[in-house]
């Protein structure tokens, strides 16, 4: 028995359409959602039902169909080629690289099946491809070159010879319980994969790849479910919140379920705008059908009729995909009217932002979906009571509900098992900067930093000094090389003075000046301010004008303690969490580096050589090759001339201070160096 559109003043319902109690109950709970607000469309405000016998498939029938699609991929003889295309393996080739493959493949008469997956996370090691041959296992290549695919394909695929001056190691696990890894890489002994154990594996446009991996089946245990029974579940995981606050999930789900008003609505919140950030994008990109799984079974807890994944025009391969993967979910009837047989029905829309970062702020992002400008608004009332149209509305950060099917379908026991005792399951995060291994690590929580930098990410590039961390984003807080040994949760970052935030990670060393990277990310969250609260507005600005005089030299002694006591203004007078974390990254580094602070004010000297007010570019003249003019070439001033000795000088005067010199000079002559404060120069004839 299945649920169709019918204009419901023309229709006459009986008990006897209903199958059970439990299917009237469902039915009765839309009825009473059918009112819109005014503000949309006459078939948005007008829901219609019509019950008949079409028939309908079981989730075990999906299933089946599934696997008998997805277990022949590597179990026919064919060898497979899985080639990453997300954003970031495009933009390091990915597509060339695909297309050499098809062309490789049809040139020498070769069958293989390409399969094109997300990506791995793996971002230094782009374009990622892994193939696999009867008898043998599946071998990972990195950092592949269209050059690199005839070799590939006539050593590899047409003879024996497996290229491994080309791999990093063997692609692993794929199957239910063991996430595919590659345990030659040292990262592999450290991550625990649950968030992204798809990513990189399956084809995210093909939905049975999902479904043969476990997908669906949390959803189909679900609808089989009392929605008392999954709030249960969620509250004992000990679930909390992945877009930054960390407030318990199972808390928020159960006030929207008990909260009286009808229709409710399910948001996912997919507005990444953090510097360095790619964690959402990277899973809705490989793993779309996660969060639409993890939507549904919330949607179906709190009884709604409605979802909608918000989510920037900066993104057109995670919306394309994603629109991709609810046409398929609605086609198998797991989305949509009357979900699997069981007279539940919810339906998701995907909405494009304009890219504001104020937008990732629950009450901005609303506003912004009812068509008005993303302002947040004073709370109470939450969401949960009031939040779409005024509508109690469960709101969520992409990754929180991707953990929704792991949890129902492995388990609250298992996903509570994972973490510390007040932080549970695994932290994903966008590791960037200044380290070796660059993208997406996921750790069980309680992991260190220490084990995040130097283990997974390989350390400091270049053999360099760490200096210090900025966790959660543009408002987080810089840690430095004292606190490795801090455990990755909730509650030890907030204790350090950091934040979880939504997942991003910048890794700094010596060379990066901490006074100039707390004026980086207070110039973004400047200019990201909605301005609808003076000390936002106006407080965040007269920081960043402090800053930029100390990083000019024109600092003054009490601008320390004058930033400290605005920042703290700020954070007691703003309304949302913009405001109120905005002033973080210079506190911190106030707290941890204040000596870089008062270098620059005392002694007009940047120690990392960053700040351009603040240094000179200097030749020393033992090391200048006579005959080499790179810099004199490069320099856009001109002011780099040769003294009658024939080594270079430079006219300071006339320098930009533009750094092209010391990028040109070749390494084997080091001749180029950058000296602080900006008056004390070397004693040099004719300079």
């Amino acid at each position: 028995m299945t649920f169709d559109m019918i204009d419901e003043r023309s229709s006459t319902i009986t008990l006897a359409h209903f199958s059970s109690l439990k299917t009237l109950a469902h039915f009765m709970a839309r009825i009473s959602v059918t009112a819109k607000p005014d503000n949309t469309t006459l078939e948005q405000r007008t829901r219609f039902y019509r019950w008949n016998n079409e028939a309908v498939m079981t989730f075990e029938e999906i299933y089946a169909k599934a696997v008998a699609e997805w277990e022949p991929i590597e179990q026919d003889g064919i060898p497979v080629i899985r080639i990453g295309t997300g954003t970031s393996d495009r933009a390091s080739g990915a597509l060339d690289v695909l297309a050499e493959f098809e062309k490789e493949l049809g040139r020498l008469s070769v069958e293989a099946r390409i399969i094109k997956t997300g990506s791995i996370g793996f971002c230094n090691y782009e374009p990622l491809v892994v193939i696999s041959r009867p008898d043998y296992p599946r071998i990972c290549y990195n950092n592949v070159k269209p050059d690199m695919v005839s070799r590939l394909v006539e050593g590899y695929l047409i003879e024996e010879d497996p290229c491994m001056e080309f791999a990093i190691g063997t692609l692993e696990g794929g199957d239910d319980d063991i996430p595919p890894h590659i345990p030659e890489l040292p990262r592999a002994e450290h991550e625990m994969r649950l968030l992204l154990r798809n990513c990189g594996f399956i084809d995210p446009e093909n939905i049975q790849h999902y479904i043969a991996l476990g997908g669906y089946r949390a959803l189909a245990k679900a609808l089989e479910m009392d929605p008392v029974e999954i709030i249960e579940e969620i509250k004992r995981s000990g679930l909390r919140g992945r877009g930054g606050a960390g407030f318990p999930t199972g808390r928020k789900i159960e006030s929207c379920f008990k909260a009286a008003e009808t229709p409710k609505y399910v948001i996912c919140n997919a507005d990444e705008g953090d510097p360095g950030a790619f964690m959402d994008r990277v899973v809705l990109e490989s793993d779309p059908h996660a969060v639409l799984e993890g939507m549904i079974i919330s949607a179906f807890t709190v009884g709604s009729p409605q979802g909608y994944i918000y989510t920037r025009m900066e993104y057109p391969l995670a919306v394309e995909r994603l629109k991709t993967a609810i046409g398929q979910a609605r086609e198998l009837g797991l989305m949509g009217e009357n979900i699997l047989g069981s007279g539940f029905s919810f339906d998701i829309e995907v909405f494009q932002g304009a890219g504001a970062f104020i937008c990732g702020e629950s009450s901005a992002l609303m506003y912004s979906l009812e068509g008005k400008r993303g302002f947040p608004r004073v709370r109470p009332p939450q969401s949960i009571e009031s939040g779409l149209w005024q509508k109690p509305t469960q709101l969520n950060n992409v990754k929180t509900f991707s953990y929704f099917p792991v949890i129902l379908d492995r388990g609250s026991d298992f996903f509570s098992g994972i973490g510390s005792e007040k932080s549970k399951g695994t932290a994903v995060f966008a590791l960037a900067g200044r380290v070796e291994n660059v993208g997406l690590v996921e750790v069980p929580m309680g992991t260190t930093l220490d084990t995040v930098v130097n283990e997974i990410g390989g350390g400091v590039t270049g053999g360099k000094r760490f200096k210090g961390v900025q966790i959660g984003g543009p408002s987080g807080g810089c840690l430095p090389e004292s606190f490795l040994g801090t455990p990755i949760d909730f509650d030890s970052l907030t204790e350090a003075g950091a934040m979880m935030g939504s997942g991003g990670m910048i890794v700094m060393d010596e060379d990066n000046c901490m006074v100039d990277a707390a004026r980086f990310f207070l110039d973004f969250t400047v200019k990201e301010s909605c301005g609808k609260c003076a000390m936002c507005r106006l407080g965040t600005k007269q920081m960043l004008s402090i800053l930029d005089d100390i990083v000019k030299g024109e600092g003054k002694p009490e601008d320390i303690d004058l930033l400290t006591s605005l920042g703290r203004d700020i954070i007691e007078g703003s309304l949302c969490g913009l405001g109120k974390s905005a002033p973080n990254p210079v506190l911190t580094t106030i707290k941890y580096f204040k000596e870089e602070y008062e270098s620059h004010i005392h002694d007009k000297r940047c120690p990392a050589l960053v700040c351009r007010d603040l240094i000179t570019y200097y030749i020393i003249p033992e090391k200048c090759y006579r005959g080499c003019e790179h810099c004199m070439v490069v320099c856009p001033a001109e002011s780099i001339v040769e003294h009658p000795k024939r080594y270079k000088v430079v006219d300071q005067e006339k320098c930009v201070k533009c750094g092209n010199c010391l990028e040109v000079c070749p390494p084997e002559y080091d001749a180029i160096i950058k000296v602080s404060p900006a008056g004390e120069l070397p004693n040099q004839d004719g300079q």
